[in-house]
């Protein structure tokens, strides 16, 4: 799904009022880690980066940054994007479960200062087993006290209201123009498959249409709260978004959860 939607993410996504938004809660609690021993500047790494740009704008910022994604496509753009906002972000092509050997360098009191893991990545994985197993690799990146920040969807309230359609985006660049828009099958086996609809046009001509579909494993808040321990992470702190706001598990949008490697 990723691999086709790569060329559209960035015209699917407002990143001007997402990064406003989002980058200075991920910056705060980056400045409220313990200093590294050697005195050397914070990093941090986002796991399954998408095109980059939470990272991209870390690095304008000053912190070192790097990303990582299952989608070479996606790595692809990355790069571009990097390219083109002028920093030197390292991007590297791994999923879930290859992150501690594709940064074998990057363990132990060398380990990431942070790893992100934001939009709504996480529930791909589809067994409560491969969570776990995922979030032990994670951990295995990290240095001691280091934390990691994701964000998902909020999957209590989803289920509760048996929501199905989400907001829709748009987008135009000269005469062409884009439509966006999502939509969930929740089916018997607890899973969800995750539709994407496509329609693109160029002026007044007629709309192009292309369907994405995924699969979801839609994990709710004490779910990923067990997870994240069984992991070995403590002082695990739920948001209702990338912002100091409380989560609310009737209300909320997002669940964004940070927690700290022990």
């Amino acid at each position: 799904m990723y691999d086709s939607f790569s060329s559209d993410y960035d015209r699917f996504v407002n990143w001007p009022g997402r990064l406003t938004l989002e980058i200075p809660f991920i910056e705060t609690q980056l400045r409220g880690l313990k200093p590294r021993r050697d005195g050397s500047q914070k990093r941090v790494l986002d796991v399954a980066c998408g095109t980059g740009m939470h990272v991209i704008e870390l690095a304008k910022n000053g912190w070192l940054a790097a990303g990582v994604d299952l989608s070479a496509p996606m790595i692809e753009h990355a790069r571009k994007n990097a390219e083109e906002a002028k920093v030197e972000v390292p991007f590297k092509t791994a999923g879930f479960g290859e992150l501690a050997k594709s940064f074998e360098q990057d363990s132990g009191e060398n380990g990431f200062d942070a790893l992100l893991c934001l939009g709504n990545s996480l529930p791909h994985l589809l067994t409560p087993l491969s969570l776990v197993g995922a979030l032990q690799d994670v951990a295995a990146c990290l240095r001691p006290g280091g934390m990691f920040i994701l964000q998902n969807r909020n999957f209590d309230a989803v289920l509760a209201r048996h929501d199905r359609w989400m907001e829709s985006q748009s987008s135009r660049e000269g005469d062409a123009e884009w439509v966006f828009m999502r939509f969930y099958d929740f089916e018997p086996d607890g899973l969800i498959n995750f539709n994407l609809i496509t329609l693109s046009r160029v002026g007044t001509g007629g709309w192009n249409q292309k369907v994405d579909t995924t699969r979801l494993y839609p994990l709710l808040q004490s779910e990923m709260q067990s997870a994240l321990e069984a992991a070995g992470f403590y002082q695990v702190t739920p948001y209702g978004g990338l912002s100091d706001i409380p989560f609310d598990a009737t209300q909320s949008s997002n669940l964004v959860m940070t927690a700290l490697k022990g």
